[in-house]
């Protein structure tokens, strides 16, 4: 005769194989737009068993079949209304390849579903969109996070790790961060990114805010969210004939309590870059790039170079990875970490400074320090 333990003790494999075969099933992935050049960050993405794409959303049909036939997925997820594809194929999560302006609608129709979304950088255009975005997530209860490059260095994470829990560089005093390229234009890219990546109201602007923003980003997570007391920033456009409709150029200063951020931001750089130095009372810290970087401490005769990668310090280096574990619970996103929801928020209000500043030619004050 079995007893209630005994027949306990027969249902636990089972009950332990459901358990492992729920924590292994991928989720459910939408895409929404395909306009961003980045698109291949997800649709080239290798097959990592974490994610399983159910639907695509674009109302350029012309671009959704030939990235339907250059990246192999089915013709058929292929959908033109955004809320019937949501209810047609019922995601769990919701990745956003349109334009910037176009991310407040991605989450009003994800948001009240219980769709968790990943859009790519920056949040949002401006701060009207940013709040309502934040308070649709907050209100749903769903996972809104931003993906930025720089987020996936290992000098990054190094950076951050060096800051916060060495205390390597004292107190925080000067933060320089360069990011650009030669434009978008002169990189290749094609048209239906350029006809809102130029554009002022779908993209919020042109340097500014496509570059502007890593700064920002960056800045607010090392500052883990202090307000800024005021943002002063210049503009210029230097190919108006390019770019006839955005700025190609933008010199911001963040000013803090105790320190100072300076966002060099550009369409016109000589190369690629993606850089920062920070500075402190008692060390620096230069990244060079993703993964190289120099560093000079109290008492270091000179900078020391070193070489980081992935294997030395804890990061994600695929931004996929890094969503897949939030939503499985595995990790939870830091308050002012750089996915999270409250530093893109302040990150668009440093943005909207920054226009309103260049526009005006006058400081901007923010929050006065308490």
């Amino acid at each position: 005769m079995k007893t209630k333990f005994g027949i306990l003790f027969l249902l636990l494999p089972a009950l332990f194989l459901f358990q492992a075969a729920t924590a292994q099933k991928p989720i459910r992935l939408a895409v929404a737009g395909m306009t961003h050049g980045h698109i291949s960050f997800i649709l080239g993405r290798p097959d990592k068993g974490d994610f399983q794409l159910v639907g695509v959303f674009e109302t350029n049909r012309e671009l959704a079949q030939k990235l339907s036939v250059k990246y192999k997925f089915a013709a058929d997820l292929i959908y033109s209304d955004l809320a019937q594809m949501l209810d047609a194929v019922k995601p769990e999560a919701v990745v956003a390849f349109g334009s910037i302006y176009d991310h407040l609608a991605v989450v009003e129709a994800c948001a009240p579903r219980g769709i968790h979304v990943m859009v790519e950088k920056p949040l949002a255009v401006n701060m009207q969109h940013a709040q309502r975005m934040a308070e649709l997530a907050k209100k749903n209860n769903i996972h809104l996070l931003t993906d930025y490059e720089t987020s996936w260095y290992p000098t990054t994470a190094q950076s951050f790790k060096l800051v916060h829990n060495d205390n390597f560089v004292g107190t925080l005093r000067k933060v320089v961060i360069h990011d650009g390229h030669q434009g978008p234009k002169e990189i290749g890219c094609d048209k239906v990114f350029l006809d809102w990546l130029t554009d002022p109201v779908l993209n919020g602007g042109g340097a500014i805010v496509d570059f502007g923003c890593y700064g920002a980003n960056l800045m607010t997570a090392l500052t883990k969210g202090e307000k800024p007391i005021s943002v002063t920033a210049v503009t210029r456009q230097f190919k108006p004939e390019i770019y006839p409709k955005v700025d190609d150029d933008a010199t911001i200063i963040v000013t803090y309590p105790e320190s100072q951020c300076i966002i060099q931001a550009s369409w016109n750089w000589p190369f690629s870059r993606k850089d920062m130095e920070i500075y402190g009372s008692s060390g620096s810290i230069v990244t060079v790039d993703k993964t190289l970087m120099r560093v000079r401490g109290k008492g270091m005769p000179a900078e020391k170079q070193e070489q980081i990668t992935a294997a030395d310090v804890a990061v994600y280096e695929d931004p996929f990875t890094y969503f897949s574990d939030v939503l499985k619970g595995k990790i939870s996103v830091p308050s002012y970490g750089v996915y999270s929801l409250e530093n893109n928020v302040q990150v668009v209000q440093i943005l909207d400074a920054a226009r309103e500043s260049a526009k005006t030619g006058k400081t901007v004050f923010l929050n006065s320090p308490k």
